[in-house]
């Protein structure tokens, strides 16, 4: 029996975790905030509503894209360990040519969102999925993923930033938010 399209939506949502996307955000917004107190102080306009959508469009996209991935290339692994086998893909509620579509347009949808936020977030867009979706094969064959993750994650803050700024105008603030989450990321998943 087919699902309907609120199971359907629920599935998804569980598939990339959507919940972990809103606990993400804040360090997203963090930077944006920063960074928009910076552009004032430099006479930039700094933001507005449609800057702030792009970027919370932006890392909404690139999460779902990366956890879409991971789930994917997880897909026999998550099917034989009893504590996954019960995620969306092995149980058949998404079928993998779903989430390849869903993962696809997910990082169509960053990698568009980064081309109209500027030419420098379009410009790094693409290096920021393969470390996004690096981590999904990295963590397969080094202890250091964890590095990876924090590394993933602290891409956010930096992102933000240039988003707002246009480039790295007191990258000192960024470099600073960027290394509290990957550390704190890293960290806690080492331990």
């Amino acid at each position: 029996m087919a699902a309907g399209p609120i199971a359907t939506l629920r599935s998804f949502a569980s598939l990339v975790k959507l919940s972990h996307t809103v606990f993400g955000l804040p360090f997203a917004l963090a930077a944006t905030a920063l960074a928009h107190r910076s552009a004032r102080a430099h006479g930039e306009l700094g933001l507005d509503v449609w800057r702030v959508l792009l970027i919370v469009v932006a890392f909404a996209a690139a999460r779902a894209a990366a956890m879409g991935f991971n789930r994917i290339v997880d897909r026999r692994f998550d099917a034989a360990n009893p504590r996954t086998a019960d995620r969306e893909i092995p149980r058949g509620l998404i079928s993998l040519r779903a989430a390849w579509a869903m993962t696809i347009v997910a990082a169509l949808v960053f990698c568009g969102a980064s081309a109209l936020l500027g030419p420098l977030p379009a410009v790094l867009a693409p290096a920021c999925l393969v470390v996004l979706l690096g981590y999904s094969l990295f963590k397969r064959w080094s202890w250091s993923s964890h590095l990876v993750l924090g590394l993933a994650l602290a891409l956010a803050p930096g992102g933000a930033w240039i988003a707002v700024t246009g480039g790295l105008a007191d990258a000192d603030i960024p470099i600073h938010l960027m290394l509290a989450v990957a550390t704190w990321v890293a960290g806690f998943d080492i331990l």
